[in-house]
C-alpha cells in the first residue's frame, strides 16, 4: 500500500517500534450510534487510564451526511490523537438489510464514487494521518455489506465478491485523489456469521494491495444476562492463525470489551497481558471499546456497560498495564514519502 508515496507531501502513521504497541479508544457517546463522541468523553477515559490515545475510533454515518468529517476529526487531531474513522455506508441508524441505498451492487455501480472523490480530496486536505476502515465486520450477518444481503440473482460467493470490489473501489478513488495520509485497515470478526464456507473472512479480503493493517474485533461477555464467557485468548488465537494465513500485515485489534459485571477486571487483565508478552507478534496496537449500550431485546432499558471509569477495578488495572507501561505510546510516529 502506497501510504507516504515519494514525493508526496502527506504523513501517515507508522509502525511502532518492535514490541511497543499503540493504543486507541471508542470513546462512547449518547446515541449509541458512534458519531456523536465528544472531547469530554475522551478525557474521561484519559483520566481513568492515565495515558492519552493514540487515536481515537468513531463513525462516519452516511445517513448523517455524506462529507468528510471536519468537526470531529479536527478535534481529534487538536487533542493529540489521531483520527480514525470507521466508514459506516448505511441509509438509516436501524441498519436495515439490505441496504436499500448504499449496498454493495450501487456502490460498484459507481453511484456514489463522485461522493467518494469529494470525501477523499478532503481527506487529503485534512494533511495529517488518518486511519480509516470500511466494511467493518464484513463476516458478520448484523451489517448490510455481509455476503447474506447483497445476492441478488447471482451466489453468496459473488456477493462476497462485491465487497472485495467495494472495497477496491473506495481505496483507488482515495488514491486517485491522493489522499495518501490514510491507513485503511480491513477489520473482520473472529466469528464467521453465518458459519458457511461461502462466509469465512479471508473471501473478503481485497488483497495485500488494497490493505494496510489487518484488524480484529475480540469481545467477551456483550449482554449483562451472558452465559457463555469466550476468552480473549481463545478468540484472538483463532483469528490471528487465519489473518496471517491470508497476509503478512500488522495486526490492531480494532475493539475489545467486555460488560461490567463480575469476571470483567479478569477477563481484560489477561487480555492485556497477553498483547504484551507479544503472544501475537503482528500485533502492534489496540482499543477498547469504552461505551454503554442498549442491546439487549430481552430487556430494552437493560444497559451493556463496558466504561472502564464505571468499573472498581478496571482504572487501576489499564493504569498499571496501559498509562505506566513505556512500552503502551500515546503519539503516533510517522512515515512520510518525501525524497530527500
Amino acid at each position: 500500500m502506497r501510504c507516504g508515496v515519494p514525493n508526496s507531501e502527506l504523513a501517515c502513521v507508522a509502525e511502532p517500534p518492535q514490541g511497543h504497541f499503540y493504543h486507541g479508544v471508542y470513546p462512547g457517546g449518547e446515541s449509541g450510534m458512534g458519531s456523536d463522541i465528544a472531547p469530554a468523553d475522551v478525557a474521561v477515559y484519559e483520566r481513568a487510564v492515565g495515558k492519552h490515545p493514540t487515536w481515537v475510533y468513531f463513525c462516519d454515518n452516511w445517513y448523517e451526511g455524506r462529507g468528510f468529517p471536519w468537526p470531529t476529526a479536527s478535534w481529534i487531531r487538536d487533542g493529540g490523537s489521531i483520527p480514525y474513522i470507521r466508514l459506516m455506508l448505511l441509509s438509516g441508524n436501524s441498519i436495515p438489510r439490505p441496504d436499500p441505498v448504499f449496498n454493495l451492487a450501487n456502490i460498484n455501480r459507481g453511484l456514489f464514487d463522485a461522493d467518494f472523490h469529494a470525501w477523499m480530496r478532503e481527506a487529503k486536505r485534512f494533511g495529517s494521518p488518518l486511519i480509516a476502515e470500511y466494511g467493518v465486520e464484513a463476516n458478520g450477518y448484523w451489517f448490510p455489506w455481509n455476503g447474506l444481503w447483497n445476492k441478488g440473482s447471482g451466489t453468496y460467493a459473488d456477493a462476497v465478491a462485491c465487497f472485495r470490489d467495494a472495497y477496491r473501489r473506495i481505496v483507488r478513488i482515495a488514491r486517485e485523489e491522493g489522499a495518501f495520509n490514510i491507513r485503511w485497515v480491513f477489520h473482520i470478526d473472529p466469528w464467521d456469521e453465518p458459519a458457511v464456507a461461502w462466509n469465512q473472512f479471508e473471501g473478503y479480503y481485497p488483497g495485500d494491495q488494497w490493505v494496510d493493517w489487518l484488524g480484529v474485533s475480540v469481545y467477551g461477555r456483550q449482554l449483562p444476562k451472558d452465559r457463555y464467557r469466550p476468552t480473549f485468548r481463545y478468540q484472538m488465537d483463532w483469528a490471528y492463525r487465519r489473518l496471517m494465513a491470508i497476509a503478512n500485515k500488522p495486526v490492531i485489534v480494532c475493539e475489545f470489551g467486555n460488560v461490567v459485571e463480575d469476571g470483567q477486571e479478569a477477563w481484560a487483565r489477561a487480555a492485556l497481558v497477553d498483547l504484551l508478552a507479544g503472544r501475537w507478534p503482528k500485533v502492534i496496537g489496540f482499543s477498547w471499546w469504552n461505551a454503554a449500550f442498549y442491546n439487549d431485546p430481552a430487556d430494552p432499558a437493560r444497559q451493556s456497560d463496558m466504561r472502564i471509569e464505571n468499573s472498581p477495578g478496571l482504572p487501576a488495572l489499564f493504569r498499571s498495564l496501559v498509562g505506566d507501561e513505556p512500552r503502551v505510546l500515546s503519539t503516533a510516529l510517522r512515515i512520510s514519502g518525501r525524497r530527500r
